[in-house]
């Protein structure tokens, strides 16, 4: 029986696959390939860690963490730019210490310029 996966995996599933008697199918990537494929990781892993039991939640947590990396990496940044644009929106807009949740916002309305 043949099942359809289609997404980027971690280096050794192939490997873990075999082991256990399957045959699997892959193809490398090229780099904007790799990159979009790292994009859809990202949320396949953010879903998985959003639904996740709290006792699971920092392993899927480290999945995302990976992704993460490695999209950072196929861009070009270290994760030293990313550290520093975390500090930078930190300092700006804050964290999320406060648990702060906006349920809506009454804008006022202003004329419009003419």
């Amino acid at each position: 029986m043949r099942v359809a996966y289609n997404k980027l995996v971690r280096d050794q599933i192939p490997d873990i696959i075999a082991a256990a008697g399957s045959q699997p199918s892959t193809r490398v990537l090229d780099h904007a390939s790799y990159r979009g494929a790292l994009r859809s990781k990202l949320l396949e892993e953010a879903q998985e860690a959003e639904v996740a039991p709290d006792e699971q939640l920092a392993s899927e947590l480290a999945d995302v963490l990976e992704v993460l990396r490695a999209l950072a990496m196929a861009h070009g940044m270290t994760w030293e730019d990313i550290e520093l644009q975390a500090r930078r929106k930190r300092a700006e807009r804050g964290g999320f210490d406060r648990r702060i949740f906006l349920e809506h916002v009454d804008q006022v309305s202003r004329p419009m310029p003419g």
